[in-house]
């Protein structure tokens, strides 16, 4: 398996980077590492539960438009991983020594970095957890970009619970699923976080406690926006398994 790990990136403008700090430690029980980068544009959430679990949630400061998510995939060649993906059809955007920036055939952004031992991912917290990064796809770009996710990571692929869904579920351990939706209109690709919820309208209030406001849904998920304007998603997904609550293989998503 090349993909030994996975970090959701939270993308949110620079000058918002501190309330969207604040807003995500908060919800996620965990707490900010020094920044890092150039422009001190990284952050990574640290578990609060302490030792002996591994972070699986960062931030950046972008500087170019509004932001969204993206997903970095460790490995402990990088190396054999840009040169997988690149295989597959994915084009280079940076290459610094140790790690990499990648786009996807639909142009969605990830890096490949290495992987540092990480093993155990973070607990449920407060009835959620923040497991998947959904890519959002052009219909014209749905097929091709879908096999190249499938393709790149090996992972296990299943039918949604809509038509317009695929996921992508890892490896036992691993702690970020991808959701594959295919949109209805022509537009960029983009990608937004899930988190998976036992009780979507109790962590709503949670989240509106700190700041978000919900902005629409559906029978099964809740569109949320934080305060720094990214736009996320509750969604009613057991949060110890990811899958729907019972174990059922049909996943509820956002």
């Amino acid at each position: 398996m090349i993909i030994r790990w996975t970090y959701a990136f939270v993308d949110r403008p620079a000058g918002r980077l501190s309330g969207a700090c604040a807003f995500w430690t908060a919800v996620t029980g965990t707490h900010a590492s020094p920044p890092r980068g150039e422009r001190g544009e990284f952050l990574t959430l640290l578990p609060d539960e302490g030792v002996g679990v591994d972070a699986c949630v960062k931030l950046q400061g972008v500087t170019e438009g509004a932001g969204g998510a993206h997903l970095d995939l460790c490995a402990a060649d990088v190396r054999e991983l840009v040169a997988a993906a690149r295989e597959l059809g994915a084009e280079p955007v940076a290459d610094h020594g140790d790690w990499a920036v990648l786009r996807s055939p639909a142009g969605q952004l990830f890096c490949a970095v290495p992987w540092h031992g990480e093993t155990v991912r973070p607990p449920v917290v407060a009835g959620s957890r923040l497991d998947q990064v959904c890519l959002d796809i052009p219909p014209s770009a749905y097929a091709a970009e879908s096999d190249f996710w499938a393709g790149l990571t090996g992972w296990e692929r299943l039918t949604g619970s809509r038509p317009e869904f695929e996921v992508l579920r890892p490896p036992t351990g691993l702690p970020v699923r991808i959701l594959l939706q295919r949109l209805d209109d022509e537009r960029p690709a983009t990608a937004h976080l899930d988190l998976a919820c036992g009780d979507i309208a109790a962590v709503r209030a949670r989240h509106e406690e700190h700041g978000a406001v919900a902005v629409g849904g559906g029978a099964h998920w809740t569109v949320m926006r934080d305060p720094a304007g990214g736009t996320y998603c509750l969604t009613g997904r057991d949060p110890e398994t990811g899958g729907l609550p019972g174990g059922g293989r049909r996943a509820v998503v956002a």
